[in-house]
């Protein structure tokens, strides 16, 4: 078991490498690195069809988790980590901020960072959003708060920052996480915590919330929804899977109050995705009549132990896509030579990743964050990857027993994690109907498209791509908003 999990280990550092140094991770490192993840299955030529287990609901101690003798210890971590302001942050803020780190294994001193914005109105009222980002190994706080859903936005001079009128902290107290530790600001003092997979991540992030409520106890009580995007399509249903097996071991006292989950653009299950991605590719005219022939002729999408013929014409796919981003296949791709802008809500700047690295790398923004001096990236390139279930189905299928609110929703831009791969996936579970297909509205214009299952709402977000809330904030806030009040929107 060890020698296999040490060749995947390899494998992906391996993946990373080439990566670092290849032209093509420039750009959207969040969906290129799902990409050389899948790369990297690939090449093992395993079978990774059958269903995946929910090892990571095995007992394990709450040895971790802090106590409540420790209140006062808490409630001075917690002013400790308030931002006082954030280097460049214009005038007329009026919301509470904080940022730092939770423990998770004091032993192995392995910390997690956080960044955390209370609501401006009503805030004790509001409900708590803990927002994820994928990668594997990306950054919720570069991607999340900083390019997609949080308050601010960097400006391209990469030392100021603009106010991003659709925050969702207009509508909820919002909680990014930077996980596993090696993402970011998270770190260990044991390198070898930074082989990681699905079931560390998951068991981390659970000890994470834990320990941030006993930091934060006026929202022990409060409703929580868990959002993200990308290989969030893994880490949410995980994490919410684990909260309700362990609210359900202490029925009589929940120790965390899950109310939903909302995945965007989520990866779920590695055949039904890879097919749709090269289905939407075709459909688009970003491929050839030839290669898609091939494609449906060679390729089984059963297990990623396919023929050579299907590589060669899955590899011609992918060449065939030419320098654009397929992370929105209509959106322009990062020109660094022009002239500097502010941020604007109706057009997300493609080189917003370098702006972002270049502010967070700075030194006094650091010591804003209260984080250790390091050098931040938007992804890692310190994790080894292991174990990555192929499917998230059954998970799903468990949640919807669950009674929590379950969307899936879609960017239908989105060339990687495509509306496509998400229709197939959720096709396969066989749902009824309980909501007919129909268009949603964001005012008077057509957001996006909802369909209602069983447990489960698959929408569409009109001319987004993978990073819904850069792409579309407005429709995505008129989005987010339903979900919390547990309506569909209009």
């Amino acid at each position: 078991m060890f020698s296999i999990l040490s060749q995947k280990a390899l494998l992906w550092s391996l993946i990373l490498l080439v990566c670092h140094f290849a032209i093509s991770c420039k750009g959207n490192q969040q969906g290129e690195y799902l990409y050389k993840l899948i790369q990297s299955k690939k090449s093992q030529q395993k079978d990774f069809s059958s269903h995946e287990e929910a090892y990571y609901l095995s007992d394990f101690s709450d040895e971790y988790v802090s106590h409540e003798h420790d209140v006062e210890q808490q409630l001075r971590l917690k002013e400790a980590d308030k931002v006082k302001a954030l280097p460049g942050q214009p005038k007329g803020v009026d919301f509470d901020q904080y940022a730092g780190y939770i423990s998770v294994d004091a032993k192995e001193d392995r910390k997690l960072f956080y960044y955390f914005v209370e609501s401006p109105l009503n805030s004790s009222t509001k409900p708590l959003v803990l927002w994820l980002n994928g990668g594997p190994g990306c950054s919720s706080f570069g991607y999340g708060a900083m390019q997609e859903l949080g308050p601010f936005r960097v400006n391209s001079d990469a030392n100021t920052l603009s106010l991003n009128k659709h925050a969702w902290n207009k509508v909820a107290n919002v909680l990014f996480l930077e996980s596993p530790a090696g993402v970011g600001f998270s770190y260990s003092n044991n390198t070898s915590d930074y082989t990681v997979g699905d079931k560390k991540t998951a068991i981390d992030s659970y000890f994470f919330l834990r320990n941030w409520l006993s930091r934060f106890p006026q929202y022990k009580t409060r409703d929580l929804f868990i959002t993200g995007e990308s290989y969030a399509g893994h880490y949410i249903p995980q994490l919410a899977d684990l909260i309700y097996s362990k609210n359900k071991k202490n029925e009589n006292q929940k120790q965390i109050n899950l109310k939903g989950i909302a995945v965007g653009n989520g990866w779920i299950d590695d055949n039904l995705c890879m097919k749709g991605m090269y289905d939407y590719y075709w459909t688009h005219a970003l491929n050839s009549d030839e290669t898609h022939y091939g494609i449906e002729k060679h390729c089984h999408f059963k297990s990623f132990n396919e023929s050579n013929e299907c590589v060669g014409y899955q590899n011609k796919a992918d060449d065939e896509l030419g320098n654009i981003d397929n992370y929105n296949i209509y959106a322009p791709v990062c020109d660094s030579s022009v002239t500097e802008t502010s941020y604007s809500e109706n057009n997300f700047d493609p080189c917003s990743d370098d702006y972002t690295t270049t502010y967070l790398n700075q030194p006094e923004v650091q010591e804003a964050l209260h984080v250790k001096a390091t050098k931040w990236l938007p992804c890692s390139d310190d994790l080894s990857w292991t174990d990555s279930p192929a499917s998230i189905l059954s998970t799903i299928n468990r949640l919807r027993s669950s009674g929590i609110s379950i969307w899936i929703y879609s960017g239908d831009t989105d060339g990687r994690v495509p509306i496509t791969s998400t229709r197939y996936s959720i096709n396969s579970l066989n749902l009824p109907i309980h909501t007919a297909w129909r268009p949603w509205y964001n005012y008077k214009e057509v957001g996006g498209y909802l369909i209602g299952y069983e447990g489960l709402t698959l929408i569409t977000v009109r001319g987004a791509g993978h990073m819904v809330p850069s792409y579309q904030p407005q429709s995505t806030l008129t989005l987010i908003s339903s979900f919390l009040q547990g309506k569909l929107p209009p």
